[in-house]
């Protein structure tokens, strides 16, 4: 678990030169560059932080939507509260790329409540892992904590989406005719100790039997 910063994979891209130049400039221009890190902070975006090669300059705190991955791209690409629409739970996060979806086709439920085509790459999620310090967020919530899909759009912007904004498509396993999920969202906490029913405290076995109280 990483606080505020975290190592991302090296994903070559290119930045929309204008958010360099405070949206003053650059329009409609691009950088060659690699992701280095994302940075979470409660309350805000994401903020990606990212290699440019032609001046060798490292330049963070950038929103996905100043991302694409190809520089042939349509004018009208979707907006930041499209591409990722939360901001971050907690500074405790963690990458990891989920085996059984690595590079999965995938598509993405936007706020239009069109379905746009991508691919998965990998994942962020977030906790409060410091039991010394308040939790003053709701990553452990059960029916508010989101984890962040990062997608390599169709359209040639990436996308950082909770689970259930995301249908994920295996050619083995998933078939032709898939249905769209109807489920409730998850508001329980689950336990497996219940002292109220069984108690092993007063047992020095190494194979103990469980008592009922």
């Amino acid at each position: 678990m990483s606080y505020l910063v975290a190592n991302l994979p090296p994903i070559q891209c290119y930045i929309r030169k204008e958010y360099l130049y405070d949206f003053q400039s650059g329009f409609g221009e691009f950088e060659p560059c690699y992701w280095v890190s994302v940075k979470s902070i409660k309350g805000k975006a994401l903020y990606i932080e990212s290699l440019i090669l032609n001046y060798g300059a490292l330049y963070d705190k950038l929103p996905i939507s100043a991302y694409v991955w190809r520089t042939d791209i349509s004018d009208e690409l979707l907006p930041l509260d499209f591409l990722e629409i939360w901001d971050g739970f907690s500074y405790n996060i963690s990458i990891i790329e989920k085996s059984l979806l690595k590079g999965l086709q995938c598509k993405v439920l936007m706020k239009d409540k069109k379905l746009y085509d991508g691919q998965y790459m990998f994942t962020i999620d977030s906790c409060s892992s410091e039991p010394n310090e308040l939790n003053v967020s709701l990553s452990e919530t059960p029916n508010e904590h989101k984890s962040f899909n990062i997608i390599k759009l169709d359209n040639g912007q990436f996308a950082a989406q909770p689970n259930n904004r995301v249908l994920f498509y295996d050619q083995s396993l998933t078939p032709k005719g898939v249905t769209i999920p109807d489920f409730k969202v998850s508001t329980k906490d689950f336990h497996c100790e219940d002292g109220l029913k069984w108690s092993s405290g007063e047992s020095d076995d190494f194979f103990y039997i469980l008592e009922k109280k």
